[in-house]
């Protein structure tokens, strides 16, 4: 009897002021929790005899919702991690919100537009998907996976800056008035589409290489945080509920700390940024006083579950509950919860639910599919089925030993990047460094003989030597943040 109400957040900023609004509205209508969903929109589930109270009161405030579809799917974008997790970019914060300011037409397709260097927001899960590019500054890589199929196109010119709106407004054009040519067509092409689009309208060059996507690497994403001199907060719901008092008073802590936005993320979370050293205590106590748990297994953080989707949390807590008990490892590893047909999570392995059986609204006998996306990276489109038709019962060893295979893998690639980038070195004589440096927050060890091959950082490489924004591997902390320590305290041969 629910009908669900939806509210883009353009980038997956907020203002306090507004969401306070917001909130009040489902307040008045007696709503008591919200959701965030996966491309950083608010999902209010309403009852139907609450529906025109709450809609009445967007409509006063100048919310603009949706209802039960999703016909202008929110803008996404990376900036939710700028700053804490992605360091020394040419993308700031200023040029996500100038791009933002720009577009002054609601995207009937998806929009994604994200810094290359990050894996914490999806880069290709858009129709249009801006990357930023790492060679050069200002501009961006355009990739294009057309609606309704799993064909990508990565256009071999780069866009500046100033020009993205205008050409995605374009580009969207284009496909909106072919929609035989691109839209659910796996023979659609990219050359096609782009020839229909005047380009001398926009500053374009073509690009020196393509696009290079970072490996998945799933940063910690809860807690409060030290970064720079200040703290961000990230907050993580089990059951994806966040109580409407709750953020209220989140809000409100936010303008009294002069705070101006925080943030929803591609994960179902918020994370608020900035927060001053004098003010922790006053965000703990808010922590503290609605019992918001922090710290929440890696193993947990790193599923992704359909918006709306009960069948699919609980499948979620199963694995989740089975990978615990087994002490899995799944670090870099990003799992993906399919039970609908036409929707979309972005995952290393997905467990797809399907019937074996469909008679017309009859449907009988669910198993699961795992897959497992080319090379394990997210970011692909294409994959293989690793495990078919498997009750739910046997689906907790199937996911382990896919993990196993997603290991294997790795092990491959890090010895294969090790002999062909990283020779070894040749014996020496010389005396073996007797210290090592470790991490202040979490006490992870850098050892310059090793060096972090999954890193690229080649054996030998000093701790002097790293560049300025080497972080933990572990926590993410600064390189300023470790400490030189001798082996004898470490208790290490």
């Amino acid at each position: 009897m629910d009908q669900t109400i939806i509210i883009n957040f353009p980038g997956g900023i907020i203002s306090p002021g507004n969401l306070y609004n917001i909130l009040i509205a489902t307040s008045k209508a007696k709503i008591p929790f919200v959701r965030f969903g996966l491309r950083q929109q608010l999902l209010v589930d309403a009852a139907i005899y609450n529906l025109a109270t709450f809609t009445s009161e967007l409509d006063k405030i100048g919310i603009e919702y949706e209802i039960d579809k999703n016909q202008f799917p929110n803008i996404i974008s990376s900036y939710p991690a700028e700053e804490i997790f992605i360091r020394n970019s040419w993308l700031t914060g200023g040029i996500y919100k100038d791009i933002l300011d720009d577009m002054d037409f609601k995207p009937r397709v998806k929009v994604n537009i994200c810094d290359s260097n990050q894996s914490f927001t999806p880069m290709l899960t858009g129709n249009i998907n801006w990357i930023a590019s790492s060679q050069a500054e200002h501009y961006w890589h355009l990739i294009i996976r057309f609606p309704k199929t799993n064909v990508t196109y990565e256009w071999k010119k780069i866009c500046y800056t100033n020009h993205i709106a205008k050409l995605t407004k374009a580009i969207e054009k284009v496909i909106t008035n072919h929609p035989s040519l691109f839209i659910d067509n796996e023979q659609a092409d990219g050359e096609d589409l782009l020839k229909l689009v005047d380009q001398d309208n926009f500053i374009l060059k073509l690009a020196e290489q393509s696009v290079v996507l970072s490996n998945f690497k799933l940063p910690y994403y809860e807690g409060l945080n030290r970064y720079n001199s200040k703290y961000w907060l990230g907050i993580y719901r089990r059951d994806e509920l966040f109580s409407v008092a709750f953020l209220k008073k989140l809000c409100q802590l936010c303008l009294d700390t002069k705070l101006g936005q925080l943030c929803c993320t591609s994960w179902k979370t918020i994370i608020v940024k900035g927060i001053e050293e004098s003010d922790k205590f006053r965000w703990n106590n808010l922590l503290e006083e609605y019992e918001i748990n922090m710290r929440h297994a890696a193993n947990e953080l790193n599923f992704q579950v359909e918006d709306n989707c009960l069948e699919g949390l609980e499948l979620k807590n199963f694995l989740v509950k089975h990978l615990s008990i087994n002490d899995t490892r799944t670090f870099g590893i990003c799992f993906g919860i399919k039970t609908r047909k036409k929707s979309e999570v972005f995952s290393s392995i997905l467990i797809r639910k399907r019937y074996l059986i469909k008679l017309f609204m009859i449907k009988l006998l669910p198993v699961y599919d795992i897959l497992c996306a080319k090379d394990f990276s997210p970011n692909e489109r294409t994959g293989e089925i690793f495990s078919s038709s498997n009750p739910k019962a046997i689906l907790p060893e199937q996911i382990r030993r896919a993990i196993y295979k997603f290991y294997k893998h790795r092990q491959v690639a890090l010895n294969t990047n090790e002999n062909t980038a990283f020779p070894k070195f040749e014996e020496s004589d010389k005396k073996t460094a007797d210290f090592y440096y470790q991490c202040n927050s979490c006490l992870t060890i850098y050892n310059e003989e090793i060096g972090e091959i999954e890193n690229n950082i080649k054996p030998g490489t000093t701790f002097v030597n790293l560049t300025e924004d080497y972080c933990c591997m572990l926590c993410e902390g600064e390189k300023s943040n470790f400490s030189k320590i001798n082996q004898s305290a470490l208790q290490l041969l």
